[in-house]
Parts: structure tokens; C-alpha cells; sequence
């Protein structure tokens, strides 16, 4: 069965960080340009860093510059969002996505252009 699974989400206060991890089930994760999004309830999904398999160029929303670092681990087909000075607004259903298609990091985030959806995780950041 192909799957994403994320796990890292819970609860943080402001100026708090967390680690999200994305795992493949099923396939790798080497010709797969990824990416993390979030979602509230009574908006839109959005894209908040993506990530190219080809060379590695990453793509940030602005709100989330300086501030997440989108990584991954082929080895491991792994994908890992570290979210540092966490504010409020951040708190959202995070949703790791993989595409396997050699798209630019922007495009994919921007687009919101997967194939493969995980199941989402939850952060919430309040004190």
C-alpha cells in the first residue's frame, strides 16, 4: 500500500519549535518532489515548503521564511518540516505531499500539485 505518514504534531507554545516527519510506505521517495502543507478549518490548503528531487531547491511561503526548514533523507525516504519561533497563527492540520513528477518547488506549492496525500498532523501553538 503507498502511503505518507506524518508524525511530530501536538501542542507548543509561542516561540516554541516542533519536527514534523513524512515516511514512504510502499515506494520511495527518490524521483518524488515533496512538500509540506497546512490547512484550517474554512480555508483553503496551502503550501508552506516544497522541495525538488532533482537538485534539492526549496520553496518557502512568506510567512514561514527564516523561520521552517524543509529537509529529506532518500536513504530513508524521509521528508522532515523543522518549524522554529512558532507563532499562532501556524496552527493548523499539516499535511506532507508527494509528487512524482520533476515540478519546481514553487509550482508544486504554489499549485498545491500532489499525488500522494498523508494523513495530516496536528499543531497547535497557544500558551
Amino acid at each position: 500500500q503507498v502511503q505518507l505518514v506524518e508524525s511530530g504534531g501536538g501542542l507548543v507554545q509561542p516561540g516554541g519549535s516542533l519536527r514534523l516527519s513524512c515516511a514512504a510506505s510502499g515506494f520511495t521517495l527518490d524521483f518524488y518532489t515533496i512538500g509540506w502543507f497546512r490547512q484550517v478549518p474554512g480555508k483553503e490548503r496551502e503550501g508552506v515548503s516544497c522541495m525538488t528531487y532533482t537538485d534539492g531547491t526549496t520553496y518557502y511561503a512568506d510567512s514561514v521564511k527564516g523561520r521552517f526548514t524543509i529537509s529529506r533523507d532518500n536513504a530513508k525516504s524521509t521528508a522532515t518540516l523543522q518549524m522554529n519561533n512558532l507563532k499562532p497563527e501556524d496552527t493548523a492540520v499539516y499535511y506532507c505531499g508527494a509528487i512524482q513528477f520533476s515540478l519546481r518547488a514553487q509550482a508544486m506549492c504554489e499549485d498545491i500539485l500532489t499525488d500522494i496525500w498523508g494523513q495530516g498532523t496536528q499543531v497547535t501553538v497557544s500558551s
